[in-house]
């Protein structure tokens, strides 16, 4: 009888441990992964955060589509201000591979208007870093609820998507020398995360993705992007920028296998 009662009292006190275990787990998983993000790609550099003066951000409370998440940034810096957006950074914290896409801008876009199409993996933060001209850190972020997007099937089957691979398209609106021009770039790619699942051939898809484009107007850049596993399938960039005349609109965009593809169109 001792004997049940004790090995009853020390199954009890494992459980309780096991259980005590489980919790701190469970606070270690909660705990904020932010801080050690901005350690991590940008040390003890000062961010302000709730930097609305500077630029705002647009993203859907919950996804309809968690792969193909819509991301607006505006700038809200006067156009004819001293100060403006030189570079970019998209941090999602709870995706696989936070750091999602880095942007830089020539002074001649003009104010920044920038929409594109992110991956968000599971409910998480959504962050814009600016960086000034001045050198100076500025956050804006949004909480999306979104699952799965990064090992989301690829909504195209793979034979359509490897026979498009690399066509672009390049759509303007509005062009006018010396004013405000609206453009769009599109890259075909299935830009697959390693974090997809082949039904079919039951394998996982080896990791394929855009990882560099430049796009360059009348032989000068005006945005460069280094991205990573987040920007969606068909990558896609709206943005605007001020042409001083009338020229040529190239892009030209790289991927991890090393593949370079390329097409331009006359602004006219």
């Amino acid at each position: 009888m001792v004997q049940l009662k004790n090995s009853l009292i020390g199954g009890v006190i494992i459980s309780m441990l096991l259980m005590a275990g489980f919790a701190q787990a469970a606070r270690e998983e909660e705990e904020p992964k932010w801080p050690m993000i901005k350690e991590d790609n940008f040390g003890d550099k000062e961010i302000r955060a709730n930097a609305d003066d500077i630029m705002s951000i647009e993203a859907p409370m919950r996804a309809e589509d968690a792969a193909i998440t819509p991301i607006s940034i505006r700038s809200n810096l006067p156009a004819d201000g001293d100060r403006y957006i030189k570079e970019l950074h998209i941090i999602i914290d709870e995706n696989p591979q936070p750091y999602s896409a880095h942007f830089k801008f020539s002074e001649k876009l003009g104010q920044l208007d920038l929409d594109t199409r992110m991956r968000v993996n599971s409910y998480s933060d959504v962050r814009a870093i600016a960086e000034l001209n001045d050198g100076t850190l500025h956050m804006v972020s949004r909480f999306v609820k979104a699952s799965g997007g990064c090992s989301a099937p690829a909504m195209k089957d793979a034979e359509a998507a490897i026979e498009r691979m690399g066509k672009m398209q390049i759509r303007t609106r509005g062009a006018e020398a010396g004013k405000m021009t609206k453009a769009q770039v599109m890259i075909s790619h299935p830009n697959y995360t390693g974090l997809q699942y082949d039904q079919i051939r039951r394998k996982w898809i080896p990791a394929h993705y855009i990882d560099k484009i430049d796009i360059n107007y009348g032989g000068e850049t005006l945005i460069q992007v280094n991205a990573g596993i987040s920007i969606s399938e068909d990558p896609s960039f709206r943005f605007s920028f001020i042409p001083e005349e009338l020229g040529d609109m190239e892009v030209i965009a790289h991927d991890t296998k090393d593949n370079t593809y390329s097409t331009s169109k006359a602004i006219n």
